[in-house]
């Protein structure tokens, strides 16, 4: 049998001594942790065991000797080590020995209490693999659905048998807090045992984390039981919060700063994860809105953008009364209903001079609005396109209100023809059943029927064609509006600590690992490299990509287009009917 030993790299031109670690029965492997050095006393290492296995639930246990002769050249020391099985008795004892002077490798594993019946104690073959302790310790193990491609010659492994030497190395960190500089009476060698490694920044920001997360989480606290008032729910306000980007985006910012400040420790590697992903997205955010904030408040642009809204306003009302006094008209010369024709232009003419007279009485106010909208900003990059996004739709207030007196219009005529077209086929809709009956009419219905659905079908192109310019223009601020919306949504769900921590330290973020072949002699051990495969930037983005705000509405092209052909009103926003995702 081929029995597999775990070797960390940080411990190949350690002094010799004991192997301590794990084994792993299921998979016949031996996990390697830490080598104790001479001089020592036995039951001090097995009371430190006895600690480590306590406080760390990790079988740890004495595997077998290290003999490093290119630092110990007596010969003697081979037959002393070969005897402290007597003492640490464990089956199999491993026997690693580093020859002098050449790069090979020799390695044993002895079965001492299965060879009672014979003379000499068996021996099995052992495959010596090396690992990088501190990556692996840092790793956190996946399960994606397909690794990545790994170089010609090296060997590929599933997570499935690795889980358990992942977690051996993980769950053992305690043992690695000793280091050279302990006063301890174990020495020990692992890869922390130049140093434990610290900051006393990363220090202090602990130990301030703890009152500053506190304070925060009351504060927060506070903000939402104010926001929870009875008198946010007085009529219209809730209706009115429902529709705003502004209110949805600093609703889901609020979610954010609790879970983020929130005094309870996460339980598992996921949630301290999203936690991290959800300060870098608020810093990030808040970092970009001081940048814009900073622009708007430079060269005094504000004032610029202020002065520059209102001839653009004008622009677009002059467009839009010339595109109407050309549907009056004989639009791409089709001959329209006349009178049908006058009575919507001339209405929709009257919205436009309403609208020019709205924008001209806010104009000396204009400015002000727009340097306490820029003071938002410094609450992130999202709140500011959050209120850009509802300016946009309070500026073309009066296309939308076109638009659904068009739709509206179009969509009475769209169903009052199927109506009337189900009665020349003797059918009817049956409200309770939800289906199409077959009835019977009479001479008189049948002949209003049928002026009703003559009437109807010579109007309909006059309708559909406002409904169709309308739409389009809809159409036009829709999309504006959802590339804001969509930018938003990149900044609020965007795992920028787990990519940064992909492209930065890519073991962090472990999908299995390969084998890299560096010893294939015969008489020799085969030695191999194990080395981390990182996950794919695709999988770390579906993984952990965070909560959107969810305000939109996501309609399919065959919903979108359907409603668009039946004239039903296309929102922005979700509505109660749409299923929520």
């Amino acid at each position: 049998m081929v029995l597999k030993a775990f070797f960390p790299t940080c411990c190949a031109s350690a002094d010799s001594g004991l192997l301590v670690g794990r084994w792993v029965p299921g998979q016949s492997s031996a996990v390697i942790l830490a080598v104790v050095h001479f001089p020592f006393i036995p039951i001090q290492v097995k009371e430190l065991l006895a600690q480590v296995q306590k406080a760390s639930q990790v079988q740890v246990a004495v595997l077998g000797t290290w003999c490093h002769r290119q630092q110990e050249p007596e010969e003697s020391l081979g037959n002393f080590l070969e005897g402290l099985c007597a003492i640490f008795s464990h089956d199999p004892w491993l026997q690693l020995c580093r020859e002098r002077g050449t790069r090979f490798w020799s390695c044993k594993a002895t079965y001492h209490q299965m060879s009672n019946t014979l003379d000499t104690p068996t021996e099995d073959q052992v495959m010596l693999i090396f690992y990088d302790q501190r990556k692996l310790l840092l790793s956190w193990l996946h399960q994606p659905p397909v690794l990545p491609d790994c170089q010609i010659g090296d060997t590929t492994a599933s997570t499935g048998g690795l889980a358990d030497i992942f977690d051996t190395v993980a769950r053992s960190e305690v043992l690695f807090r000793n280091d050279q500089f302990d006063e301890g009476p174990v020495r020990l060698s692992h890869w922390q045992s130049e140093g434990v490694e610290a900051s006393i920044l990363v220090e202090l920001a602990k130990r301030a984390s703890g009152p500053v997360c506190l304070l925060l989480a009351s504060l927060l606290s506070l903000i939402s039981a104010a926001s929870a008032c009875r008198l946010w729910k007085l009529w219209p306000l809730p209706f009115i919060r429902s529709k705003l980007s502004t209110c949805e985006q600093l609703r889901h910012r609020l979610k954010h700063l609790s879970l983020i400040f929130s005094t309870e420790k996460a339980q598992s590697p996921t949630q301290l994860m999203r936690k991290a992903n959800m300060l870098v997205s608020v810093l990030l955010d808040v970092a970009l809105g001081l940048l814009l904030l900073s622009w708007l408040h430079s060269n005094n642009r504000i004032g610029q953008l202020a002065n520059a809204l209102v001839p653009v306003a004008d622009r677009v009302a002059e467009e839009l009364q010339h595109l109407l006094q050309w549907l009056m008209g004989a639009p791409a010369g089709l001959k329209m209903n006349r009178a049908l024709d006058q009575v919507l232009g001339r209405f929709f003419l009257y919205h436009i001079h309403l609208w020019i007279s709205y924008i001209h009485l806010m104009s000396p106010f204009i400015e002000h609005i727009l340097w306490h909208v820029g003071l938002s900003a410094c609450l992130g990059l999202t709140v500011a396109l959050s209120i850009f996004s509802d300016i946009i739709a309070l500026l073309t207030f009066h296309i939308y209100c076109f638009y659904v007196y068009g739709a509206r219009l179009y969509c009475l005529k769209i169903y009052g023809l199927s109506s009337l077209w189900r009665l020349f086929r003797g059918k009817k809709w049956n409200v309770l059943r939800q289906r199409v009956d077959s009835c019977s009419y009479d001479l008189d219905q049948l002949f209003i029927g049928t002026l009703l659905f003559t009437i109807l079908v010579f109007l309909l192109p006059t309708t559909a064609l406002y409904y169709l310019v309308f739409t389009l223009l809809r159409l036009l601020v829709i999309t504006v509006q959802g590339l804001i919306h969509l930018l938003v949504d990149l900044i609020n769900s965007l795992p920028l600590y787990s990519l940064g921590l992909r492209l930065c330290r890519p073991y962090r973020l472990a999908a299995g690992v390969k084998f890299r072949v560096l010893e294939k002699e015969a008489g020799r051990p085969l030695r191999l490299l194990m080395q981390i495969n990182p996950l794919p930037y695709s999988y770390v983005v579906h993984t952990y990509r965070l909560p959107s705000c969810g305000c939109h509405p996501k309609h399919s092209w065959g919903t979108l287009c359907r409603k668009l052909f039946f004239g039903e009103l296309i929102y922005p926003w979700r509505q109660r009917e749409d299923k929520q995702d």
